[in-house]
C-alpha cells in the first residue's frame, strides 16, 4: 500500500475575513511532492480555511490513489485533534466540513499529527498565494507556486507572507497589509467541486532537492538550543473590566464577585477573536469567579472547547477592602496598608490572604497543571495578582516587583515551562492587539 503525506493549511486576513487554503500531497517512501492544491474561498475564518485546506488535500490525495494510506500533517491543533477525536467539534461551520473530511477516506487508513507552523511553510505559502490571488480579483492558479524558492531557505521571498494574524507579530507591517476586505474577489468555488491542483515534475522536484542539499551541507552560524521537547505553555488572560476596573477598586475573592460590564465583555469577545487568530489554544482553564467564567466562556465558544474550573487561580482575599480604592484604604486603615506594601506575608485588614500565601497557592497549581499539561498550550482565565505571581516566580524577581507591574484588563501573557526547570516569560499586556 502507498502511503502519502498530506500537509494542508488555511488562513483569513481579518478572522473572518478573505480567506485561502493550501495542501501539498507528498510521497512518504520518497519525498517527491506529487501534487499541489489552492484556493481563494472568500470571506471565511482561520478555522474554516484549515477545514477546506484538510478536504483539499485530502481529495487530491484520493484522487491519486484511493487506496493509498494517508498521513495528514497540520500546524492548527484544533483539526488535528477534532479529526483524531480527542476534541469535540461544537462550532456549525466546521462539523459538516470535519464529516466530508472524514468520508474521503476509510477512517483506518488516516492518521493526524500536529507539527509547529515552520514546519509547514509549503501548505502555508499555497494559502497565501491563494489569498494573494483572491485579492487580485483572480484564482490561484500553478503558476502561482513558487515551491522551488521555498527550498532555497531564501528568507527575502517569503518576507512578509505569514497567514494567521498573530497579536504577537508587532513590527511585521507589511504581513498585515490589506488584511480588510477584498474590493475585488474572486467567486469562491462550491464545495462540492474539485480542488485547484497541480502536479509537479520530476525536474522541478530533482532540483529543489539539490538546492535543499546545499542548505542543509551549509549550516548557518551559531548554537542551537537543546531540544527538550515542546514546554508547557500557559497563556495569561486577565479577565475584561468590571465597574470596578475603571474606579481602580479593590476586587478580590472576598467581595461582591461582580460580573463583567459592557466594556468587559467586548474585551472578551475580542480577546477570543484574538485567539482564535493565533490557533494554538488547546484547553481553556478559569478561576471560579463571575468575571473570568465569563471571560473564558467568551473564548470557549468562538474556540468550540471547554472550559474547566480551577479553584487555585482564584484572586486574591482582600478583607475588608474589598470594594475599596488605594485611597480609602490609606484613609481607614494606614498602618495595615504600610504593613502590607512592606511585607508580602502581611495580610489585609480582616484576615485577607497576604501576597506570599497566594503565591504559595498559585505555585501549587502551576506545578499540577504543569503536570497534567506537558507539551501542550493552555489558556489560564485568571485575575492581576495571579498573573503577576506566575510571571515573578518564572523571573525568579523578588515579591515587591508585583507593585512594579500593571496588566490592563483583558491582556495577554505568556510563560512556557521546560522539562529542566526553568521557564520563559513573554508580555503582551496591550488590548491595542484586540481592536
Amino acid at each position: 500500500m502507498r502511503e502519502f503525506i498530506v500537509e494542508a493549511d488555511g488562513g483569513s486576513r481579518g478572522n473572518p475575513g478573505p480567506a485561502g487554503y493550501g495542501s501539498v500531497v507528498i510521497d512518504a517512501t520518497t519525498g517527491e511532492t506529487l501534487a499541489e492544491a489552492a484556493e481563494y474561498i472568500g470571506v471565511a475564518t482561520n478555522n474554516v480555511a484549515e477545514y477546506r485546506g484538510l478536504l483539499a488535500g485530502l481529495r487530491t490525495a484520493h484522487a491519486l490513489d484511493p487506496s493509498a494510506h494517508i498521513h495528514v500533517r497540520m500546524d492548527s491543533k484544533l483539526v488535528v485533534e477534532q479529526m483524531s477525536g480527542r476534541w469535540k467539534i461544537k462550532h456549525p461551520d466546521m462539523k459538516p466540513l470535519a464529516a466530508e473530511a472524514g468520508a474521503v477516506f476509510p477512517p483506518d487508513q488516516v492518521t493526524y499529527e500536529w507539527i509547529p507552523r515552520e514546519k509547514n511553510k509549503h501548505a502555508d505559502r499555497l494559502a497565501n498565494e491563494a489569498m494573494d490571488a483572491g485579492k487580485r480579483g483572480e484564482q490561484w492558479s500553478a503558476s502561482e507556486s513558487t515551491a522551488e524558492l521555498l527550498s532555497t531557505g531564501s528568507a527575502e521571498a517569503f518576507r512578509g507572507r505569514g497567514t494567521h494574524a498573530e497579536p504577537s507579530d508587532a513590527g511585521s507591517g507589511e504581513a498585515l497589509k490589506g488584511r480588510g476586505a477584498v474590493t475585488s474577489a474572486a467567486p469562491p468555488r462550491g464545495r462540492d467541486q474539485p480542488p485547484l491542483t497541480r502536479t509537479v515534475t520530476t525536474t522541478e522536484k530533482s532540483t529543489a532537492d539539490a538546492r535543499a542539499a546545499r542548505n542543509v551541507a551549509t549550516p548557518t552560524s551559531g548554537w542551537a538550543p537543546a531540544d527538550m521537547g515542546a514546554p508547557a505553555t500557559f497563556v495569561l488572560l486577565r479577565h475584561g473590566e468590571t465597574p470596578l476596573t475603571p474606579q481602580k477598586r479593590f476586587s478580590g475573592s472576598g467581595g461582591t464577585n461582580p460580573s463583567l460590564s459592557n466594556v468587559g465583555r467586548d474585551q472578551a469577545e475580542r480577546a477570543a477573536t484574538a485567539l482564535a487568530a493565533r490557533g494554538t489554544i488547546q484547553h481553556i482553564i478559569a478561576s471560579p469567579l463571575t468575571r473570568t467564567r465569563e471571560t473564558a466562556a467568551a473564548v470557549a465558544e468562538r474556540l468550540g472547547l471547554d472550559v474547566t474550573i480551577e479553584e487555585g487561580l482564584r484572586e486574591t482575599d482582600f478583607g475588608a477592602w474589598e470594594g475599596l480604592t488605594f485611597g480609602e484604604v490609606r484613609e481607614r486603615y494606614p498602618d495595615d496598608l504600610t504593613t502590607w506594601l512592606a511585607d508580602p506575608t502581611a495580610q489585609p485588614t480582616g484576615g485577607g490572604e497576604s501576597f506570599a500565601e497566594t503565591a504559595t497557592r498559585i505555585a501549587a497549581t502551576r506545578d499540577k497543571l504543569i503536570a497534567a499539561y506537558a507539551g501542550r498550550t493552555v489558556l489560564l482565565v485568571t485575575h492581576v495578582t495571579p498573573i503577576k505571581t506566575f510571571v515573578q516566580l518564572a523571573l525568579g524577581a523578588p515579591p515587591e516587583s508585583l507593585f512594579r507591574m500593571e496588566l490592563s484588563a483583558a491582556s495577554l501573557s505568556a510563560v512556557a515551562y521546560y522539562t529542566d526547570g526553568n521557564a520563559s516569560v513573554r508580555l503582551f499586556n496591550d488590548t491595542s492587539h484586540l481592536r
